[in-house]
């Protein structure tokens, strides 16, 4: 018997997601089959390897290797005020529930390099609720996290970042929150001062914090329906009562069994509210 050249690349590829999962703790058997051998491609290419088998060993045998692997499999597509109706949708549905909370606590989950973290700080300054709310934005890569923490950008995105805003009916003008350097812009540490960064892994970690709030947008879609399930009810128990879930607008509760347990907000643009009655 003689295997095909695509047989054998899933072998390799169930083979090196095994082993990246037993001897770094990370797992992606879970994540899309077609999003994963994308990435893996052009790693491939990038490092003109001929084979996954190649890269496992690469791997396996340096840790250098595999952060490089990681930074290639984490989702990092993210902008400034991405979907802007998005968070005119906050302003207006969101935001005055928030203010009757004391204290409001946010998680992030899947912050990436922390475009939308800082989108949502803007928001909630502009709503005069910054000052009294905490924000948790969680990401399982540490390069990614480090960059976040930063809130160092490359200036050649102010412009749609700015459109972004603008369409978001920012308040004021996008250039107040940033000063601009030699080819990238620095937002005001003001921002930053209730953001906790922190490590955390959606498939293999616990709840992270209760929170009056979960924003995990476009992170779900590269997701099977397996990890689907399984993180919605993660955030289902990391909400309060009441509390609402911000998910991307190609992503739904379809394939969670606690579709039931929310209502939707703003069903155009993915916020949903855990139910009360429960």
């Amino acid at each position: 018997m003689v295997w095909s050249r695509e047989k054998i690349e899933e072998l390799e590829l169930d083979m090196l997601l095994k082993a990246v999962d037993e001897v770094y703790g990370f797992d992606f058997s879970h994540y899309s089959r077609a999003h994963i051998k994308r990435r893996l491609q052009h790693l491939l290419a990038i490092k003109n390897l001929p084979s996954l088998s190649a890269l496992a060993g690469a791997v396996l045998h340096d840790p250098s290797e595999f952060k490089q692997l990681l930074n290639e499999l984490s989702i990092r597509v993210t902008e400034m005020f991405r979907d802007p109706g998005f968070y005119r949708s906050l302003r207006e549905n969101v935001i005055p529930v928030l203010k009757t909370y004391p204290y409001p606590k946010i998680w992030v989950a899947g912050c990436a390099t922390g475009e939308e973290v800082y989108s949502l700080a803007i928001l909630l300054k502009e709503s005069g609720l910054l000052d009294r709310t905490q924000i948790f934005a969680t990401d399982f890569n540490e390069s990614a996290l480090e960059t976040a923490k930063k809130a160092e950008y490359p200036i050649d995105k102010i412009k749609s970042y700015t459109l972004n805003y603008q369409k978001a009916e920012g308040v004021t003008t996008f250039s107040d929150y940033y000063q601009a350097y030699d080819g990238f812009v620095k937002l005001d540490e003001d921002l930053k001062k209730n953001i906790t960064f922190s490590l955390h892994n959606l498939d293999k970690d616990a709840v992270f914090a209760k929170v009056n709030m979960v924003v995990c947008r476009n992170v779900m879609i590269y997701f099977d329906k397996f990890l689907q399930n399984k993180v919605t009810n993660l955030f289902y128990r990391s909400l309060t009562p009441g509390g609402f879930l911000a998910l991307g607008m190609k992503e739904s509760l379809l394939f969670s069994d606690k579709r039931e347990n929310f209502k939707a907000v703003d069903a155009d643009h993915k916020i949903f509210k855990k139910k009360l009655n429960l």
